[in-house]
């Protein structure tokens, strides 16, 4: 028993001895918490000594022990201390947070007085003097609360940081979020690609991590910004604390989100995102719509990656004392930003389709994609919020878009109606247009084959079939990716666009120059990109065996005539007969202007690929020369010596040859020459 109660009686003066060092050093409540904090790591019995404070500490102020009746005096007492405190504060135009800390701290004791003793179960004193203590301190409190909001607003707008876009863009860059400041403008425009395919560029592959990675697996401080300087956090956070105490968290609620709310309604304006009806975005000129979609792209990732994630920070430091509160401020305060986004996304998924706008479309859908993750985990605190749902229905709608302009890119290939000739049999202006097009879309591989999943290489099963059976020669579609059997539809599309187009000229030999060069310039393009990969080694293999098919139907088309004047028609046997010799004069005179005809025809020919342009030309010589070179050394010696011999054997053979070499240069206005 002597034990039992030693052991008490040491437990009161351990107690009593961490009491006393409480109440004559802590200044504040957060000091006092601090401190038994400290002295708890040494004994856990002193983990209890909140129900010691002394009055004037923070847990008496707090009303932790709920129905501890306060002496009459003592409340009345401390009601007219923090009376003073309030009315001092609420004369003068100066803010508490720009005078020194201790006052503020001061005012934040008196406001936990005036907490505690608007409680009606407080005081022990008769009715009607508790009620009267308890509206004074009520009407005291209100007005406290009424400083303590202004205050709020006041440090929440003067702390917030500065933010220009090149701020928003250099912090994705900081918090190693995948974004381009100049995203998409890579790509240049596809007018220009008919003039010069060699400057459009590919744009920059994503570089994103996996949704996983985005989705909130890494911790929230790694992902956001500092919206408000992390001084103040503190300052803003014991504001908040007494407002929710105080039970005025809708007070607090009202000036935290339209304060934040009004900023990134700010943030916004400086990325460029103007509110715009549908309307308005369908009456926009193109030039201008796809400025707003890039911008769009990089405020959807600067928004959400950044800002998004720096509010939801902000309302967890800030609001900790509140799960609910945090919940909605947060859902409020970035809802309208976010719609604002989304509503624009909208606008464009069912605005006119054109194939202008694809890319543009596919950039905002992978923008989007990527960030949806993100979304997702920011509002999951709010099981009734429909912004997600949202934001799937919209990405399903620009899903949607992209495969209708693809669709109607296709047709409008098929249709393509322009029957004037190239000059010279060049490459026609859809051939480059349509493959600089395609080879950009191989550049949204993965996304591509997402949205043509669906089992077929068209859009409906008629048009598989018809690709498969016109233009494929047995390809086994089963194997290709739903990106490789839409590309080589399309392709298909612009072949038989183009054979159709070759119909129109009146040469031949031109249609079979024109076929070579367009369906070359095709190969090359799927050769040298990632499409080979896509239609692979036995599609480029056949058509370069077409294009071999094309050469020969020239050759016989264009040279066949030329060709008849070389045969022996038994002139040799009477060599020296007059009929012999004018026989062979025809025979010369017919070569010479039809090699003539054709050496004025086809130096205007224009075939731009210097190996091909070079084939040809060596498959001429090897039919030509060796048959001329045969035909005037049998032949020759007939008419040489004779009178104006030089007027019908006018050319050697390294004379045709040197000729030869000015062939599908596109050149006007040339004659043959002798060789110099």
């Amino acid at each position: 028993m002597a034990a039992a109660a030693a052991r008490a009686d040491g437990q009161e003066k351990v107690i009593a001895a961490a009491k006393h060092i409480v109440s004559s050093l802590a200044t504040s409540k957060n000091a006092a918490e601090d401190m038994i904090r400290i002295l708890s790591g040494f004994d856990n019995r002193l983990s209890t000594i909140n129900d010691l404070f002394p009055a004037s500490s923070s847990a008496a102020r707090a009303g932790d022990a709920d129905g501890v009746d306060v002496d009459p005096s003592e409340a009345e007492l401390r009601l007219e201390v923090a009376q003073k405190v309030v009315l001092r504060w609420d004369a003068s135009d100066s803010l508490l947070w720009e005078s020194s800390p201790e006052e503020a701290e001061e005012y934040l004791a008196a406001v936990d007085d005036l907490i505690f003793l608007a409680d009606p179960g407080t005081s022990s004193s008769a009715a009607a003097a508790a009620e009267d203590l308890v509206s004074r301190a009520e009407v005291a409190l209100q007005m406290a609360m009424s400083r303590l909001e202004e205050e709020f607003r006041h440090l929440m707008v003067r702390n917030a940081v500065p933010l220009d876009s090149n701020g928003l863009c250099s912090s994705i860059r900081r918090l190693s979020l995948s974004f381009a400041s100049d995203s998409g403008e890579t790509m240049e425009d596809f007018e220009s690609s008919i003039d010069d395919e060699h400057q459009l560029q590919l744009p920059p592959q994503q570089q994103e991590g996996s949704p996983e990675d985005r989705s909130g697996s890494s911790l929230i401080d790694d992902r956001s910004l500092d919206l408000i300087h992390p001084e103040v956090i503190a300052d803003l956070k014991a504001i908040a604390d007494k407002m929710i105490w105080a039970k005025y968290d809708r007070e607090l609620h009202h000036v935290y989100c339209t304060v934040r709310r009004d900023i990134l309604d700010e943030c916004l304006s400086i990325l460029g995102i103007d509110r715009m009806s549908i309307e308005e975005v369908q009456r926009t000129e193109w030039r201008m719509l796809d400025d707003k979609m890039k911008k769009w792209i990089q405020a959807m990732k600067i928004v959400v990656r950044a800002l998004l994630w720096g509010e939801r920070r902000l309302c967890d430091q800030i609001l900790a004392a509140s799960e609910e509160l945090r919940e909605e401020c947060f859902s409020e305060t970035t809802k309208g930003c976010v719609m604002q986004l989304l509503n624009f996304g909208d606008a464009i998924a069912i605005c006119q389709r054109s194939s202008e706008k694809l890319f543009r479309i596919l950039d905002m859908y992978e923008a989007l994609a990527d960030v949806l993750p993100d979304l997702q985990t920011l509002y999951a605190g709010d099981p009734k919020d429909l912004l997600c749902e949202e934001a799937e229905g919209i990405l399903t709608r620009l899903g949607d878009a992209v495969k209708g302009t693809l669709m109607e890119f296709g047709n409008a290939i098929q249709k393509e109606p322009s029957r004037k000739p190239t000059q010279g049999g060049e490459i026609h202006p859809m051939t480059r247009y349509v493959m600089n097009y395609v080879k950009l879309l191989v550049v949204y591989n993965d996304t591509l084959n997402l949205l043509l999943d669906d089992g077929a290489c068209g859009s409906d099963q008629d048009r598989s079939e018809g690709c498969e059976n016109r233009s494929t020669n047995g390809e086994n579609l089963e194997s290709m990716t739903p990106l490789g059997r839409r590309m080589l539809l399309i392709i298909s599309y612009l072949e038989t666009n183009l054979d159709e187009k070759s119909k129109v000229y009146e040469d031949g030999a031109m249609r079979y120059i024109f076929l070579m060069n367009n369906i070359l310039y095709i190969v090359n393009k799927v050769k040298d990109s990632e499409l080979g990969k896509l239609l692979g080694d036995d599609w480029i293999r056949k058509h370069r065996s077409q294009i071999r098919q094309y050469a020969t139907s020239y050759l016989r088309t264009s040279w066949t005539k030329v060709l008849s004047c070389l045969k022996d028609d038994g002139y040799g046997s009477g060599s020296s007969s007059s009929v012999s010799k004018v026989a062979l004069k025809e025979k010369f005179k017919n070569f010479n202007l039809a090699f003539e005809e054709i050496y004025r025809v086809q130096t205007t020919w224009k075939v731009p690929d210097p190996q091909l342009r070079e084939e040809l030309r060596i498959s001429i010589s090897e039919k030509v020369i060796p048959a001329y070179r045969s035909f005037m050394g049998r032949f020759g010696s007939q008419l040489e010596g004779g009178r104006h011999a030089t007027k019908y054997i006018k050319y050697m053979p390294d004379d045709l040859e040197y000729h030869l070499s000015d062939l599908f240069e596109g050149l006007l206005g040339l004659t043959p020459r002798k060789k110099a």
